[in-house]
């Protein structure tokens, strides 16, 4: 293994004019989306690479991952990174899978990258969603842009403080999810609400916020299990603040697994909350991307707008309603499939497999197959707003102008015997919906 025909940019231009070609970007998934530690010239990805980091490699099922990405035995490979030993490496992978034409480019930093002419392409708002490398720096503060700006890490959690106290990054502090929604309707709090608990937790509008979750085995006796308790806590809970006005919120990308992985240090020391006294800016400073009951039946009926259903296939048909407090199964007629993943506790359609954001294009790809375009109006709804908060992220980062969460979603939609619903596969619903990229 190892001995890999080298191509030039010159040749690498003229393959990837073939639809046979597949280009693979071997970097970490926040190279692949835009961050960068050489200071390069511009951010971001060949345009139309995949991303296959070098770390998936470690993965037993590394095979399924590229296979569920389309990318077939067939197809001319052809792989790029910052370092020729991790090209090597998955090319290696390859190999040994079967593929037969495999080759490295091996200019991707010194050609590609500073020539303006070729093509590049990255995450619109990649700067929010953070590596972990970045929030060290900040940590340790070595990035001298934010030595005069207030910082505050918040691991986020549903009434888990071991979460936080069993092991967290150094300097968070703790926030339970119900600070910034009610439990009686899973909404978001009232104003006043959020700004007493965004002081209460040292937050103002001019505070750097940076926030993640941690994956805690589920528990049978809490309504929300697993993944949705920390990671799709964290993005619900950044997705309040900004409906509050905070103006620069982040997420780790990957969560607290990520910092894991990365080697670094964490600790379980209790940090102090330092409260504030004035936010900054009247709450809500974004009201345009929350949506409501009333607003979600215009969408229905709007030609340049659709409410889009991030919940799990035997959910949208029917078959479960997804929650032991929701008894009513089925969806709001006319609501678009965007599909989560497994169940109600459960993002994977929306993650890669070490829970760092999908590749943004295979969104992209799916969203288009389904309509759910950035020339709509587009508001994203599940059970009570977790699932719609992240797909809401998700259309955020890649830049999509007017998008927004029905944050009632299905409890409130349901709990009205007025509302109609509908149950089994939707009549004129196109197949390649149902399972184009994501699985059901």
């Amino acid at each position: 293994m190892g001995n890999y025909s080298i191509i030039s940019t010159e040749a690498l231009l003229l393959l990837l004019n073939s639809a046979n070609t597949q280009l693979i970007d071997a970097r970490s998934p926040d190279a692949y989306n835009g961050w960068t530690r050489q200071g390069q010239h511009r951010p971001g990805h060949i345009k139309g690479a995949r991303c296959l980091p070098v770390k998936w490699t470690a993965y037993i099922d590394w095979i399924e991952i590229v296979r569920s990405k389309g990318i077939l035995s067939e197809n001319d490979i052809v792989i790029y990174a910052e370092d020729e030993n991790d090209s090597i490496q998955v090319a290696d992978m390859f190999s040994t899978a079967g593929y037969k034409k495999v080759i490295i480019y091996k200019d991707f930093q010194d050609a590609w990258v500073p020539n303006d002419a070729l093509p590049m392409d990255y995450l619109p708002r990649f700067r929010q969603l953070v590596p972990p490398w970045w929030v060290k720096s900040i940590i340790d503060r070595q990035n001298t842009e934010f030595d005069q700006k207030r910082v505050v890490l918040v691991h986020a959690h549903y009434r888990n403080p071991e979460a936080y106290s069993s092991g967290h990054i150094p300097g968070a502090i703790s926030m339970d999810t119900l600070a910034i929604e009610s439990p009686e309707t899973w909404n978001l709090r009232t104003p006043g609400e959020l700004e007493a608990a965004l002081l209460g937790h040292g937050i103002t509008s001019d505070t750097v916020v940076i926030l993640y979750g941690k994956y805690m085995f589920p528990d049978n006796n809490d309504p929300f299990p697993g993944s949705a308790a920390g990671d799709i806590g964290a993005i619900r809970c950044a997705f309040a603040m900004m409906y509050a006005g905070v103006k620069d919120v982040r997420v780790i990308n990957g969560g607290y697994q990520s910092w894991i992985d990365a080697g670094y240090d964490t600790e379980t020391t209790i940090q102090p909350i330092q409260p504030q006294t004035s936010f900054g800016s009247v709450i809500p400073a974004m009201p345009s991307i929350v949506v409501d009951i009333n607003e979600a039946k215009m969408l229905l009926d709007d030609p340049h707008g659709e409410l889009v259903c991030i919940r799990s296939w035997p959910e949208y048909i029917g078959e479960v309603s997804g929650y032991n407090y929701i008894e009513k199964k089925g969806r709001i007629p006319g609501a678009v499939f965007g599909n989560c993943g497994s169940d109600a506790y459960h993002m994977e359609n929306y993650r890669n497999v070490d829970n760092t954001m999908r590749e943004y294009t295979e969104i992209q790809a799916f969203w288009n197959a389904a309509g759910i375009t950035p020339d709509k109006r587009l508001a994203f709804y599940c059970g009570t707003g977790w699932r719609g908060s992240e797909a809401f992220f998700n259309a955020w980062l890649m830049g999509y102008p007017d998008v927004a969460v029905f944050d009632g979603g299905w409890y409130e939609w349901s709990n009205d015997p007025e509302n109609p619903y509908e149950t089994g596969i939707p009549e004129n619903m196109p197949l390649t919906e149902l399972n184009p990229i994501f699985k059901t």
